[in-house]
């Protein structure tokens, strides 16, 4: 199975309290500036103050039916969940990408801002927890309401500063990501991954905050225009706790890219968890696979302990990166 291929279709566990079902509804949430944001929501029946709602916000390009499974699973322990595609993404893809506006910055500030509104009028009362894969980790600290959210956990969460990139990949991937795909995106007016069997298409706003080689994000060119409105601080908003989940074998995801990020929740208490596939018994995960059903017993109950209680586990696996 391919990395970004469409997620596994839910199978049934007996010893999980509900069965998984897949999600209970669509829907289309509009954002402020009116760009209809397409997603689904995992709601049980029986509305509960208690019950906590978790938003699962996407890796760049990779469709929100990818985390369908993990949504399964924290469903099936008892919260409602709801996923999205971000603009121009999935069910947010309007009928042409050529020229169509979208950067990071829309994504969270819009997007996923969007998201935390509906989660406010949706599931009255609850609490908001967030999962975020790589930039899914930074669109949960540009939203206008996330000083909200109760609990963040994410996985691999950067912003792609090509110096941070694993060493031994280094090279290839500055080729890749900051030297073919702008080049590809300036041909087409958008990044056609697709075809390429790379990701799915993307707006080439996007293309021009990922590939734009600055190590920080308001050097990036919507970025900017963010840290410009919040005083030098886009991630300002956050306050809540953050377990930042790593794997070693991640070639975006390394020490430093992860630090990177979580020195700007300058709020929030941060834990940052570095994970060895030879910790749970295997050789690779990498940047994708965390969310892949085969490691539900092994690497999901890690986020599913912080979800619950905002501690984790001393039995989980890997070890904890010490802070500044």
């Amino acid at each position: 199975m391919s990395l970004l291929s469409p997620p596994e279709q839910p199978v049934s566990d007996p010893a999980k309290v509900e069965p998984a079902s897949g999600p209970s509804e669509s829907f289309n949430e509009p954002a402020a500036d009116g760009f209809l944001i397409g997603g689904f929501a995992w709601r049980h029946a029986q509305p509960d103050p208690q019950r906590p709602v978790v938003i699962i916000s996407a890796a760049t390009s990779v469709r929100c039916r990818y985390y369908f499974r993990f949504a399964d699973y924290l469903f099936a322990h008892g919260f409602d969940v709801m996923t999205y595609d971000y603009r121009g993404i999935g069910e947010s893809r309007p009928a042409a990408l050529k020229g169509f506006k979208a950067s990071w910055s829309d994504w969270g500030t819009l997007d996923f801002e969007a998201m935390l509104k509906r989660a406010q009028r949706e599931f009255p009362g609850q609490p908001i927890d967030i999962v975020g894969h790589s930039f899914g980790g930074c669109a949960a600290g540009l939203g206008e309401s996330a000083g909200q959210i109760r609990r963040i956990a994410t996985m691999g969460a950067q912003f792609a500063y090509w110096r941070d990139y694993a060493p031994q990949v280094r090279w290839r991937m500055l080729g890749k990501w900051h030297l073919a795909m702008p080049l590809l995106t300036r041909l087409y007016g958008y990044f056609p991954g697709k075809r390429l069997g790379w990701m799915e298409d993307t707006p080439a706003g996007v293309v021009s905050d990922w590939s734009t080689p600055h190590p920080r994000y308001e050097g990036r060119p919507s970025g900017r225009r963010i840290a410009a409105e919040r005083n030098g601080q886009p991630f300002a908003h956050v306050t809540a706790p953050i377990l930042a989940i790593s794997l070693s074998d991640d070639p975006f995801g390394t020490v430093a890219a992860i630090e990177r990020l979580l020195g700007y929740f300058h709020n929030s208490p941060c834990t940052h968890l570095r994970i060895s596939p030879q910790d749970i018994g295997e050789t690779e995960v990498g940047h994708f696979a965390f969310f892949h059903s085969r490691f539900e017993t092994r690497l999901w109950p890690i986020m599913l302990g912080w979800l619950r209680h905002g501690e984790l586990d001393s039995r989980s696996p890997g070890r904890i990166v010490p802070r500044p």
